[in-house]
């Protein structure tokens, strides 16, 4: 043991087990504080680490308890104990080894047992930056394909500052660039424990990087359920090419609301949003959402098919179902010409077989001459055109699902319509429900509307620079505050596929990384099945299975981790833990650490607020630390009760209540 060390030696190990040391301290120590050769140090702190050597390594344990003698000793009776004199003991833990040479890393496991009457030291900060891996913060960026960076004295981010050890006095807790945000996260805690000024804080310490580079290629799309995160975030966007979009989502169709074309929803979406049942009422459904993009079409093989489709329902018509009149049959006869025409199917045909639109039948018994020419574009080897997701209006969906129907009908399903009767009724709801303006587009003919590429890439924070795709905005909000839960999860489910989807389909795969901000995540990611026509889990629980690979990234904040879908949990790498009381949230996430030890999860309920316990892959072992200060914080403080209760008479109330804010409308009212 060299010099220095014997300088910093606390004490001896007097009991050794494969899971737990017995440190007894030096005689003369007095409140568990060693006065070393580098400062004064307090060694009894829960959660600090002591340094055993052996060989050519330390032993790294945690001190787990402390008390004033062996629990196996003589016990000896009341004031025979000289309490400043008696011997004092630290319980401590065995997590990993430190090899004595500086260029080699931590290892967690202990290889080798101590000795008994081993020295035990007190930590350096050389250490402890050594034991987290995060020794080197900052580091020069290398030459990319031989070119050397510019400004050639550019640095990165190894390791990110997120706040102040509670342990180790002054100690700046960090975690690793690749490995915090090369996973996914949750950022756990009851309500006013502080997660949201954490998240601003962690995003607000990695783009207010002073020097060259900055974050360029950062991309963090955060789903803002409360309205939060434009305070602390905005400021963000500091003229080095950092940009910050906010766009906001309050149900309508006004101009520069936030909009999700419905023809970008998946067939998957449709069904669940519809709530298809499998049996009869998906098939039909699929049918008509193929139906939408083939009406547009103008290919000779769609036109074929087209007329297959006319003629079936043209003949369907005038079989009708029972009781409908000749007129009424006759009449959706004539819509359907009218509304599809094409070259041998229009209303010529029923002009050429002399008509009589107010009898609704034929001159001289033209009925079945019609029918026969109509049949003629009859085929048998039609295939059900796929859905391709060309814009269609809320129309066009209502026609092809009669046509879907009227299809089903002329092959023999008759009950098919009173079987879809549900479906429909909540396709027409959903046509006329006010909070899903932002879901309905009528497109005019010189109008398509937004396409894939463009969304996608404001979604992104991207924008076309001289054929090439850069990056525009580093941080995209989008703010939820003023819609339900029910579109909140429909909006979080789309954007994620999509997402998802682009990520997976790109060439080279994994070089542009994303990362969802789920703010409130059990509102949209929950274990039970969503009361709610889409269930936003589903794809969230794809993405947390499968997202790492292609370089899409969950950090997931919610104060119930109970009610969070265990799937997701289970996958996330690192876990920045605020203060929980809840038994069932406490159990959940036991269950989910189970290489944490009990010791540290107990400081769960009494951690002070914006205190935090973090632990996973970015960090080496578990550390309590104060968050680091976020300025400008999230709008999420607490109301102050003194000074808005206790003012003096007359003084105007700090509220706004919109007109319609009780009846459901999108504004609920914000404060003046």
């Amino acid at each position: 043991m060299s010099r220095d060390d014997r300088k910093r030696a606390i004490g001896k190990v007097v009991s050794v087990a494969a899971d737990r040391f017995v440190v007894e301290m030096h005689a003369g120590t007095d409140n568990f504080t060693v006065v070393g050769f580098d400062d004064v140090h307090y060694v009894a702190r829960l959660g600090s680490f002591l340094m055993v050597p052996v060989q050519a390594e330390y032993i790294v344990a945690e001190v787990v308890g402390l008390r004033e003698r062996d629990v196996g000793g003589p016990s000896q009776g009341e004031g025979d104990l000289d309490k400043a004199a008696s011997a004092k003991y630290l319980d401590v833990v065995p997590v990993g080894m430190l090899p004595q040479e500086r260029s080699e890393k931590f290892r967690f496991g202990v290889s080798i047992f101590p000795s008994l009457y081993a020295d035990a030291l007190y930590a350096l900060d050389a250490e402890l930056d050594r034991v987290f891996e995060t020794d080197v913060p900052v580091e020069p960026v290398p030459p990319m394909n031989d070119v050397a960076p510019a400004p050639p004295d550019a640095t990165r981010f190894r390791a990110l500052t997120i706040g102040k050890s509670v342990v180790f006095e002054g100690y700046d807790v960090k975690v690793r660039i690749d490995d915090f945000f090369g996973g996914h996260t949750a950022v756990l805690g009851n309500t006013g424990s502080g997660k949201s000024c954490t998240v601003a804080s962690v995003l607000q310490s990695l783009f207010e990087k002073s020097d060259e580079h900055h974050a360029r290629g950062a991309t963090f799309v955060v789903f803002d359920v409360n309205g939060e995160y434009e305070q602390a975030l905005t400021p963000l966007a500091n003229g080095h090419g950092i940009g910050v979009a906010r766009v906001v989502l309050d149900g309508t169709a006004a101009e520069g609301r936030f909009r999700l074309p419905h023809w970008f929803l998946e067939q998957s979406e449709w069904e669940l949003l519809l709530q298809a049942s499998e049996r009869t009422q998906i098939p039909v459904l699929r049918t008509a959402l193929g139906l939408t993009g083939l009406f547009r079409q103008k290919s000779p093989e769609a036109l074929k098919i087209k007329e297959h489709f006319i003629a079936t329902c043209v003949i369907e018509c005038f079989r009708g179902a029972d009781g409908d009149s000749p007129v009424a049959k006759f009449q959706r006869v004539v819509s359907l010409l009218q509304k599809y025409p094409t070259d041998d199917l229009n209303m010529d045909l029923l002009q050429k077989y002399g008509a009589n639109y107010q009898y609704g039948n034929f001159a001289g018994g033209n009925l079945q001459p019609f029918l026969d020419e109509v049949r003629e574009k009859l085929r048998e080897d039609v295939e059900l055109p796929s859905y391709d997701r060309t814009p269609f209006t809320f129309d066009d969906l209502e026609e092809c699902l009669d046509f879907a129907i009227l299809y089903e009908e002329a092959h023999g399903n008759r009950q098919i319509r009173d079987y879809c009767s549900q479906m429909m009724t909540r396709f027409k709801s959903l046509k006329e429900r006010a909070e899903y303006a932002f879901l309905r587009y009528d497109l005019q003919p010189e109008n398509e509307g937004p396409s894939f590429r463009g969304f996608l890439e404001e979604l992104l924070g991207l924008t076309s620079i001289n054929g090439q795709l850069v990056k525009r905005n580093q941080i995209i909000i989008v703010d939820m505050n003023a819609v339900e839960d029910e579109v909140v999860e429909l909006v979080a489910s789309v954007l994620a596929r999509m997402a998802f989807r682009l990520l997976r389909q790109a060439e080279p795969r994994n070089r542009f990384p994303v990362h969802l901000l789920l703010e409130e995540a059990h509102r949209y990611i929950a274990e039970t099945p969503s009361r709610y026509a889409i269930d936003a889990s589903r794809i969230y629980e794809r993405i947390a299975k499968e997202g790492r690979k292609y370089g899409l990234f969950l950090l997931a904040a919610s104060q119930r981790p109970s009610e969070l879908s265990k799937t997701v949990l289970s996958q996330c790498s690192n876990f920045v833990i605020h203060r929980i009381q809840n038994p069932d949230d406490l159990s959940q996430i036991r269950q989910m650490t189970p290489f944490i030890s009990e010791a540290v999860l107990k400081r769960l309920p009494s951690l002070p607020k914006q205190h935090a316990l973090v632990f996973g892959t970015s960090v080496n072992l578990p550390t309590t630390f104060a968050v680091r200060h976020a300025s400008p914080l999230p709008k999420s403080d607490d109301a102050k009760i003194r000074d808005l209760w206790f003012h003096e008479e007359g003084r105007a109330a700090h509220v706004h209540i919109a007109e319609g804010a009780g009846n459901g409308g999108a504004d609920g009212g914000q404060p003046q």
